[in-house]
């Protein structure tokens, strides 16, 4: 009864014309964004917080959460139009939505994402709204060492399950840990790692970092890699729209992927490629038509759609409740939180609740937005793709600098950015994932701190961390994260079978 009460106080809130109109801007930013390949949530959030730092808290953040899941709708649109991801979730979509496209059944593939990211969004909405106050009262019995511990699971689950392999994910974690530790010391005051640049003493800030890896390494990467030749994009001749047949085949295939993406996003390894793939391969091996797979199945575009989307509220989940993001963009809504002096974690829901039920009652809302924007509007979000790439990249790195530099008035700010992306465009090169490296960067601090905080508890006695249980259970979920990507192999060695080249879920890329 208690969070009905708050949900409709949230309500009352989310539907005044301040918080609508900032909703309504951010699922637009967010589709316009998924659409664009290479061009992200995580990016657009960074590129934004230093215009919104007088931002009101509560509608910076609907902004945000806005910008998430409607990049989450986006991202089908060039998946299917394109045959080439918005943004990694949406990779599982390309398989049989651009086969739909080529048949001439774009309109129907299009229509199944929009209403399965509708519906998925909506049925996880719901599982935060009763999931997410009780995990936080559970929460409030933490303590130092089982914080250090969630922590730990936390770097190596995105580590282990991120990239292409386990080498390229610890280089990215290490990068951000670096970065993280440099500065003044929180607990002892010694200056660390700062090389007599007065600027460093307060640490680097998490937009510098977030916005050298992502815009100018990615527009760096983009540049060398720029071709002449213009991909070309299907036109949509057919209505947007689905007939009996499709219909009756996807609702089943949005049920499934939304209870599949909702807990797996909630997961230390968050993200949506594994929900997204998972639902694919279950949709396949369900499928009373195998012999469309790969050629156009619609339950492999309704599925995987369904299971993006409802990774997002997933996501929110660990990092409402404990502080614990779980992907690129999640770490970029901490520090978010962060710059408005909020701390995500148990006690949110008792310093803010209206800010929480303001922002859990915004999804709701921006999902019918997203609704409408993506099925009447969906000629219009083609022609972004026409925007040169030359133009579009130029406009980013001038926006990143502008508020970077804008954020203190530093030139060295602006030089660390550039500094960052030269090594976010070899991190692009050679494959490394980027979302470690943010997540090492924002949790290495409170990490640290939890450590130490622990040791002076048990005056330096190590087996704090295994003597009580939820530490205890959190060490043996990370040594699980990190045999599980290993398991199909292993598995193939012991039965005599050959083990495909890569890994098909976990080598997909990253999270934005």
């Amino acid at each position: 009864m208690e969070v009905f009460q708050q949900l409709l106080i949230g309500f009352s809130h989310a539907l005044t014309p301040q918080y609508l109109l900032l909703a309504a801007i951010g699922v637009t930013i967010g589709t316009a964004v998924g659409v664009l390949p290479g061009i992200g949530p995580a990016l657009t959030v960074a590129l934004l917080l230093p215009l919104t730092y007088n931002f009101d808290p509560t509608g910076a953040l609907i902004m945000f959460a806005g910008i998430y899941y409607g990049g989450m709708y986006g991202g089908s649109t060039t998946s299917i139009l394109l045959n080439t991801p918005g943004e990694s979730a949406s990779v599982a979509t390309t398989l049989e939505g651009f086969a739909m496209a080529t048949s001439g059944r774009a309109g129907a593939a299009l229509a199944t994402a929009a209403i399965g990211s509708f519906v998925a969004g909506t049925l996880s909405t719901l599982l935060l709204t009763f999931t997410a106050p009780w995990l936080a009262r559970a929460a409030l019995l933490f303590q130092p060492a089982d914080y250090f511990a969630l922590t730990v699971l936390a770097f190596v689950s995105v580590t282990a399950l991120v990239g292409s392999s386990l080498l390229r994910g610890m280089i990215s974690l290490f990068i951000g840990l670096f970065f993280g530790l440099i500065g003044i010391d929180v607990l002892s005051g010694q200056v660390r790692y700062t090389f007599g640049v007065v600027e460093l003493l307060d640490g680097i800030d998490v937009v510098v970092v977030a916005v050298g890896l992502f815009a100018v390494g990615e527009a760096l990467f983009v540049a060398s890699q720029f071709r002449q030749r213009r991909e070309e994009v299907l036109a949509v001749r057919s209505r947007i729209g689905m007939n009996r047949e499709e219909w009756r085949r996807s609702w089943p295939a949005w049920l499934r992927g939304a209870l599949i993406g909702f807990p797996l996003g909630a997961l230390p390894a968050g993200g949506a490629e594994i929900p997204t793939f998972l639902s694919y391969t279950l949709e396949k091996r369900l499928s009373k038509h195998p012999d469309e797979w790969g050629r156009g199945a619609i339950e492999g575009v309704a599925g995987p759609e369904a299971a993006n989307n409802a990774a997002f509220s997933g996501v929110l989940v660990p990092l409402l409740t404990l502080g614990l993001p779980t992907s690129a963009t999640a770490a970029i809504l901490l520090a978010a939180f962060q710059i408005y002096n909020l701390q995500p974690g148990p006690l949110l829901f008792q310093k803010a609740p209206d800010l929480v039920w303001t922002l859990i009652a915004s999804l709701y809302v921006g999902n019918v937005m997203l609704l409408i924007l993506n099925l009447p509007l969906i000629r219009i979000w083609i022609k972004i793709l026409t925007i040169p790439r030359s133009l579009l990249y130029s406009g980013i790195l001038v926006f990143g600098t502008l508020g970077v530099y804008s954020m203190s008035n530093s030139f060295i700010d602006v030089l660390l950015m550039y500094g960052i992306g030269v090594i976010g465009f070899f991190m692009r090169r050679f494959r490394i994932p980027i979302g470690p490296a943010i997540l090492g960067l924002i949790l290495m601090p409170l990490a640290e701190a939890h450590f130490r905080r622990a040791l002076a508890i048990s005056q330096g006695d190590l087996s704090v961390f295994v003597t009580r249980p939820i530490a205890l259970s959190l060490l043996l979920a990370t040594l699980v994260a990190i045999i599980l990507p290993y398991l199909p192999v292993l598995i193939n060695r012991l039965t005599g079978k050959r083990t495909p080249a890569g890994r098909l879920v976990f080598g997909q890329g990253e999270e934005d």
